[in-house]
C-alpha cells in the first residue's frame, strides 16, 4: 500500500472513532430538544433514507434492529418520528419524520455546517474548497465501488 493510501485510511480512521462521532453528535443535537447523541444517527438517517422499517433503517445507520427501535420509540415520544402502518404489510410498521423531526434533523445539520464552517475558517476559501471537493469526490467514488458490487 502506498503511504499516501496508509495516510488516509489513518486519518479517516482518527476520524471515524466513536469520540469523534460523539463530540460532532453532542454538539450538533445541543438546544435541539428530543434528541441526544445517541438518538441522532436514528434521526438524521431517517431523513436520508426517508419512511423505513426499523430493521431497514438499522441497516442503512449501521446500528442493530434492537438499537434503532429503542432510540426510534424515544424519538417518538418526543413527537420527532411516528410509526405507521406499513401499506405493504399489515403488520408492519414503517418510521417516517414528523414535521418536528424535520425541523430538529434541519436544525442539527446548521449546527454542523457552522461546526464545519468554523472548522475551515482560517484555512483560505481556496484551500477550503478544495478540500471539501476532494472530499465529494473521495464519497462519490466509494458509493460507486461500493453500489457497484
Amino acid at each position: 500500500m502506498s503511504s499516501l493510501g496508509m495516510r488516509a485510511q489513518a486519518v479517516i480512521g482518527r476520524f471515524l472513532v466513536r469520540s469523534n462521532r460523539t463530540y460532532l453528535y453532542e454538539r450538533l443535537v445541543d438546544g435541539v430538544n428530543g434528541v441526544d447523541a445517541t438518538t441522532y444517527p436514528v434521526l438524521s438517517g431517517l431523513a436520508r433514507v426517508g419512511p423505513a422499517s426499523a430493521t431497514r433503517l438499522a441497516a442503512a445507520i449501521g446500528l442493530d434492529r434492537t438499537a434503532t427501535t429503542r432510540y426510534a420509540s424515544r424519538l417518538e415520544a418526543a413527537g420527532l418520528l411516528r410509526r405507521v402502518p406499513d401499506a405493504r404489510d399489515g403488520r408492519a410498521t414503517t418510521l417516517e419524520l414528523t414535521a418536528r423531526g424535520e425541523a430538529a434533523v434541519a436544525a442539527a445539520r446548521r449546527a454542523l455546517a457552522a461546526l464545519f464552517e468554523d472548522v475551515l475558517a482560517d484555512w483560505g476559501e481556496p484551500e477550503a474548497e478544495r478540500f471539501v471537493a476532494g472530499l465529494e469526490r473521495f464519497v462519490t467514488a466509494l458509493e460507486q465501488r461500493h453500489h457497484a458490487g
